[in-house]
């Protein structure tokens, strides 16, 4: 009987020591486990709205370089404006983007025309009329609508000042 409470024992000893052991290798893999859970739950949720977002801009930049048409250029101006109170002027260098290399041609023919009516159009400006941005924008959409009723099909998308002066003589 001695014998076998020996053996008991030592069981109830080996079965402590494999349960320690147990645990012991399991909970550094359930805390591996969570770990892991949690930095791809963070991952998913979070950091996906972030990587979008450059692509999105990425997307939008390439596809503004795609819709780009024809510059042409127009030449510089110097016109008086219509200010009573001084004499000033207006001196403008103006760049045009068209649809396509057809549209330049039939602008390229009318450019006397083309000029012609965007002088025409300066003289009637004062300078408050071209003080702010928004007055500069307005401008430029007065030069497109005439120009594109000049032109047969129209096709003028947008006008560029490369060059803007008001001056006081």
């Amino acid at each position: 009987m001695a014998e076998e409470k020996e053996q008991q024992e030592l069981q109830q000893e080996e079965g402590k020591g494999g349960k320690k052991k147990l645990i012991i290798i399991l909970i550094p893999v359930l805390l591996l486990i969570l770990g892991g859970g949690g930095f791809a739950a963070y991952k998913f949720l979070f950091a996906s709205k972030n990587e979008e977002k450059p692509a999105e801009k990425v997307t939008k930049e390439v596809k503004n370089v795609e819709e780009h048409g024809v510059e042409l250029e127009v030449g510089t101006f110097i016109a008086n404006l219509a200010d009573k109170d001084a004499d000033r002027y207006i001196k403008v260098t103006i760049v045009m983007e068209v649809q396509d290399e057809k549209v330049k041609e039939e602008a390229t023919k009318r450019m006397p025309q083309i000029k012609d009516s965007i002088n025409t159009l300066l003289f009637t400006k004062t300078s408050e009329d071209l003080k702010s941005p928004e007055g500069i924008e307005r401008l430029k959409e007065e030069i497109i609508r005439r120009v594109n009723a000049i032109l047969p099909t129209g096709g003028v998308k947008d006008v560029y000042f490369t060059e803007f002066i008001i001056q006081t003589s």
